[in-house]
């Protein structure tokens, strides 16, 4: 294994870390909900699909905005990485249906269970990311074999 040294970022992953921490931390507190991003993101698309009224999605919806804005923010302080997408846009989409049929499967996303759920010593979601990490060291390697 060889590690890509230039590109080891520890202090801009601990201030992305602790920043999600605070956003989680605050949302709880504000809200008395967890911070699942899947969640807070499909409850205004339910009810935009039902027709009811995105009042009773604000908070949501403002924590969306939030995610949305965090890059443009976040160049003023330091340049974006460059994207760079190892497949076609069929696999993309492949990939984004697949996390979508496990965030179902699995109650919850990673933010819910990896940063919130564990945090709350859920059994549930430590045992959801174990598979999350299984899975996803599998698909590594899997890729790493055929390619």
């Amino acid at each position: 294994m060889n590690i890509d040294w230039p590109s080891f970022t520890p202090m801009s992953s601990l201030t992305g870390g602790l920043l999600i921490g605070i956003a989680a931390s605050l949302y709880v507190l504000g809200t008395g909900r967890i911070a699942g991003v899947a969640g807070i993101l499909g409850s205004p698309l339910r009810a935009l699909m039902r027709g009811l009224p995105l009042r009773a999605e604000y908070t949501r919806l403002c924590f969306v905005a939030g995610l949305l804005a965090a890059p443009w923010l976040w160049r003023a302080v330091a340049p974006l990485p460059q994207a760079q997408p190892v497949t076609h846009t069929l696999g993309l989409v492949a990939a984004g249906l697949l996390v979508g049929v496990g965030t179902r499967m699995a109650n919850g996303c990673t933010s819910g269970h990896g940063v919130c759920g564990l945090s709350r010593l859920s059994l549930r979601s430590l045992v959801n990311v174990g598979v999350f990490m299984g899975a996803g060291m599998a698909t590594v390697a899997a890729l790493r074999a055929l390619g």
